[in-house]
């Protein structure tokens, strides 16, 4: 009987070195950056028999949520313009806006879902948030689902 896989977010910190550096294999090979497992595994210090032990149990969050709908829940000022810069930061970095809620202003703020399709983004998801993170009216930004 065959397991079904299960999948947890982790903090890259938390992961012990090897995965690391399969990870960075893995990301030079798909990059171009060398077409060749060995020179990929050598030069992130691993053996090959490393790499193919765990080259389908790590990928970056990034290339996970690739085509995928993620939701955003945003912590906005009750001020004119908030919304339309984000919108703008999203149309930037490629995001495909499905939908939009947002909760009537309390207490000077509103609480706003964003979903938006990732399949065509030009910068990672990271990124992203950290641009929406640094918009002028953001109290809070972060993603919940995907």
């Amino acid at each position: 009987m065959e397991k079904t896989p299960k999948f947890y977010i982790v903090e890259a910190a938390a992961l012990p070195e090897i995965f690391l550096k399969v990870a960075e294999a893995k990301r030079m090979l798909e990059t171009g950056e060398t077409d060749k497992v060995n020179e990929a595994t050598k030069a992130v210090g691993i053996s090959r028999s490393a790499f193919y032990k765990y080259r389908d149990s790590i990928a970056p969050f990034q290339n996970l949520m690739a085509g995928r709908i993620i939701t955003f829940q945003l912590m906005l000022k009750n001020k004119s313009g908030v919304l339309s810069s984000l919108l703008s930061i999203f149309a930037a970095c490629g995001a495909n806006i499905l939908t939009i809620n947002q909760a009537i202003p309390t207490g000077g703020r509103a609480m706003v879902t964003v979903s938006a399709e990732t399949g065509e983004l030009k910068c990672s998801l990271e990124e992203l948030l950290r641009r929406i993170e640094g918009t002028s009216g953001v109290v809070k930004a972060e993603m919940v689902a995907g």
